[in-house]
């Protein structure tokens, strides 16, 4: 029996783990990335000495096989941290989960706080399909909704939580007992609360690690070459060098809202499900400074409107490899929209002076070089046109043998272990 010819679409984390499982099992694929190298987001770069990522990336494992595929791959250079991420709010730093660590805050928000957990445990839950400002209230209270659970996801998402549903939780918001949450109001509670409790980085050479340990073994890869049209009639992909491939089998990692530029002729029905499909952008400033950070942090999450950035991480404290000795390094990300422009003229010093204020950025500390990564697709926005749009467009494409794979093109909120195992699965399906 002819063996099927498969294409890969995209050399980002989930489409290089499609291809090394397909070559793992004795297959020969193509694939085809339009960067001049193949990473994606798990991409990692040097500047001034410095080692950036594409963004904070880490690695977090709900299973094992997440775990012991990046653990054969890195061969002992995946280390374990365990987390110590922060919440700055109401001019001070409390530890995360903000739901499980009230103790240091103003005595009337915990007050607040726990007295919306205490009725909201005592409703016992939310209705069956709450929006996720519904689900938030229900499960949280109004005081935790309201000092953190709604502002942050608002900032983060760009949308308000009443716009999202809540398909994309998946275990992602831990929920605590009352009994915890009053723990936690009384005194700093360390015991471990979320999957992801503990996180893994690479020892050295930034996130981008993994992606190379990827790439090394894999045979017909071609990079600066983009998948520029696909004909799904002739099933038929050609590259931005002007070259054209024929396939039996697509695995497509690039976003769903490209598509009607992808393939002529899409059907109408589909064209129109990709316009209903939103997502925001990350602008991400990674910073080299020339002394080092003054803390252990691994990174902190911003709920109020100052700092513009929802999150800021310390690549310096998870590898101290990543900065040149005597120096800290670190990323800052905001997210923006449509629903949520940003002006891109201003945005760097606004990001710097949140910083300085919230005392990440002292006043001694010189910044020794600039990195910007401004990404397009963030995270796919869970709307109530979500499901059903990107439900049709998925099904549209595997009648016509492509496998849509990865957070982009699965249009799903994965971490990077999903996009592992999402490679995989594609991989399996293609056979």
């Amino acid at each position: 029996m002819k063996r099927k010819k498969i294409v890969v679409a995209g050399g980002g984390l989930a489409g290089l783990s499609a291809a090394w499982h397909l070559q793992k099992q004795g297959r020969e694929v193509l694939l085809f990335e339009k960067e001049p190298e193949v990473g994606g987001l798990c991409r990692s770069k040097k500047n001034a000495g410095f080692t950036f990522d594409y963004d904070g990336h880490f690695l977090h494992f709900k299973q094992d096989a997440g775990l012991t595929l990046a653990q054969s791959l890195l061969k002992g250079e995946l280390v374990r941290h365990r987390k110590s991420a922060w919440i700055y709010s109401f001019e001070q730093y409390t530890p995360h989960p903000f739901q499980a660590n009230l103790c240091g805050l103003p005595t009337a928000i915990v007050e607040e706080c726990l007295a919306g957990f205490a009725r909201a445990a005592r409703k016992n839950g939310v209705r069956r399909e709450p929006n996720f400002r519904e689900w938030i209230n229900g499960k949280f209270g109004a005081g935790i909704a309201k000092h953190f659970m709604v502002p942050y996801n608002a900032k983060m998402w760009t949308v308000p939580p009443e716009q999202l549903t809540c398909d994309w939780l998946d275990g992602f918001i831990p929920v605590p007992t009352l009994k915890r949450v009053i723990s936690g109001a009384q005194k700093v509670n360390t015991e471990p609360l979320g999957y992801n409790a503990a996180f893994w980085y690479p020892k050295q050479g930034g996130v981008g690690q993994l992606a190379k340990a990827l790439r090394g073994p894999l045979k017909n890869v071609f990079t600066g070459c983009a998948v520029a049209e696909i004909d799904p009639r002739k099933k038929e992909v050609r590259t931005s060098r002007g070259e054209k491939e024929k396939y039996d089998v697509l695995i497509s990692t690039l976003p769903l809202p490209e598509l009607p530029h992808l393939i002529p002729g899409l059907p109408k029905a589909v064209a129109a499900s990709t316009k209903k499909l939103r997502w925001n952008s990350i602008f991400n400033l990674n910073l080299g400074l020339d002394k080092p950070l003054g803390h252990a942090r691994h990174w902190v999450y911003f709920p109020e409107e100052d700092p513009v950035c929802f999150r800021t991480g310390f690549y310096s404290n998870i590898s101290s490899v990543l900065a040149p000795a005597g120096s800290g390094s670190l990323y800052s990300t905001v997210a923006y929209s449509q629903n949520k422009p940003i002006n891109k003229k201003n945005i760097i010093g606004r990001i710097e002076a949140g910083l300085k204020r919230t005392g990440i950025l002292d006043g001694e500390a010189q910044v020794l070089c600039r990195d910007i990564n401004d990404i397009k697709y963030g995270y796919p926005i869970y709307d109530k046109n979500y499901s059903r749009a990107r439900e049709g467009i998925i099904k549209y494409l595997a009648q016509n043998d492509i496998l849509a794979c990865g957070r982009y093109g699965f249009w799903q909120y994965f971490s990077m272990e999903d996009a592992l195992l999402d490679g995989k699965r594609a991989a399996q399906m293609a056979c």
